[in-house]
């Protein structure tokens, strides 16, 4: 695992051992980054379900704004921490050890990029993507990663689906506001 790009270009990243983490292939990192690569400088980038920390670490070599990540467990943030610091971007990072959906229930933050891959089979991407749009930004971006057989709502509050982008046994799918054309 690499930060594919950006001022961190190159940098080794590594993930937690064990099967609770299922990094994000670079494969799908570099087409997530291929459908948002406008939409991320000067930006705040949500990782809800961070695990390594690798597709907010990637935000942030490509030039977003800040960038917080989300888990439950200590040593996936552990390991999201050293990351950051491996990367030299650590000062634009807010890393909490917190439960997901209380956070998108109950935070006052505002985002322009919200990445989700939460275990899969879980129902936690459906209650995730749910609450999302509250703390979006105007203009903002909302992406799902899960595997094929799983469906997602059309729409979700002012956020409709735009696309879904089929990676193999992965989709990325892609919510923006209503109001907005293209991604």
């Amino acid at each position: 695992m690499r930060v594919i790009t950006g001022s961190a270009r190159g940098r080794k990243l590594t993930a937690p051992a064990g099967l609770d983490v299922r990094p994000t292939t670079d494969n799908v990192k570099e087409s997530v980054f291929s459908i948002i690569q406008f939409s991320i400088e000067g930006r705040r980038f949500l990782d809800a379900f961070a695990g390594s920390g690798q597709m907010g670490i990637e935000a942030l070599s490509r030039g977003a704004e800040a960038a917080v990540f989300l888990d439950h467990a200590g040593v996936p943030l552990n390991c999201v921490k050293k990351n950051l610091e491996a990367a030299g971007l650590a000062d634009r990072a807010q890393v909490l050890r917190t439960d997901t959906l209380a956070y998108l229930s109950s935070a006052d933050g505002h985002f322009d990029i919200v990445y989700l891959d939460p275990p899969y089979g879980t129902g936690l991407l459906q209650k995730a993507l749910q609450l999302c749009p509250r703390m979006m930004n105007p203009g903002g971006i909302i992406l799902c990663e899960h595997p094929a057989g799983e469906s997602l709502p059309d729409e979700v509050g002012d956020f409709l689906l735009k696309k879904n982008y089929k990676y193999g046994k992965i989709i990325v799918t892609v919510y923006s506001h209503k109001e907005v054309d293209g991604i």
